[in-house]
């Protein structure tokens, strides 16, 4: 017996996840991105990180065939890179805002955080692949990071008023 599809989008989406773009360049120096709330570190020994992507996304092709790819962790105030990233679009590149980082890749200046990963695996997880990279440069950015949940962006509530709630 399997849970109704339905059943499981409402439960999941009680779960709140950070919002991230992930980034990579093809061979000719194409660069392709989608939008991902799928997003997890893994390991600590060797620093894995996951990340998951449709298999229908048009971006799907690129990302199998990259050997690095790079994870922007959004930052509060960048919901629409989120919602332009998340369209299946040229034009996700328009703004401008992605500009050559750590190992060259697409990144956005003023991310929550930027993991620049060799790919190290790729697995099946039914209709999407899940891509474990490793790290290989890491970027911790003083912006608060945003956050997916109940199908909306939020913010995560600051630490002192979560000190003042206890």
């Amino acid at each position: 017996m399997s849970v109704d599809p339905a059943d499981f989008t409402r439960a999941m989406a009680q779960v709140p996840g950070p919002v991230t773009v992930v980034t990579t360049l093809g061979p000719s120096g194409e660069r392709w991105g989608f939008t991902a709330s799928s997003f997890s570190s893994l390991s600590l020994e060797p620093p894995l990180v996951l990340v998951c992507l449709g298999k229908s996304a048009s971006t799907y092709q690129a990302f199998l065939r990259a050997d690095h790819f790079m994870i922007n962790v959004l930052a509060q105030e960048q919901s629409e890179v989120a919602l332009r990233f998340a369209k299946s679009a040229p034009e996700r590149f328009a703004g401008g805002d992605m500009v050559p980082c750590e190992l060259g890749l697409p990144g956005l200046p003023g991310a929550s955080a930027r993991l620049a990963c060799a790919t190290h695996d790729i697995l099946d997880g039914g209709d999407h692949s899940i891509l474990v990279g490793r790290a290989e440069v890491a970027y911790a950015g003083e912006r608060e990071p945003l956050v997916y949940y109940n199908r909306s962006f939020n913010r995560p509530a600051p630490a002192d008023r979560l000190a003042a709630a206890r």
